[in-house]
């Protein structure tokens, strides 16, 4: 079963890189954007045929490993 965890700060938190691509856009003439986030995505693959217990081991992995939970949240969604 595959899997992809998205991961994005959090909106309380500065995201510097987004505000840098932000400004680049605005100079590049594209005046109409309001504001980028930046994240990263993750795509796991997981043996097994049950997908909710699937889903829940690839929680725990984003909870414990893949996402600073003080700074940053997730989401799964099955592929």
């Amino acid at each position: 079963m595959k899997f992809r965890v998205e991961v994005m700060p959090k909106e309380e938190v500065l995201d510097p890189q987004g505000v840098a691509v932000e400004k680049a856009l605005k100079k590049m003439q594209f005046t109409d954007v309001a504001k980028v986030r930046i994240g990263k995505s993750i795509d796991i693959e997981v043996s097994g045929t049950d997908a909710a217990a699937s889903m829940a081991k690839v929680k725990a992995m984003a909870e414990k490993l893949l996402c600073n939970s003080n700074v940053e949240r997730f989401k799964v969604s099955q592929l």
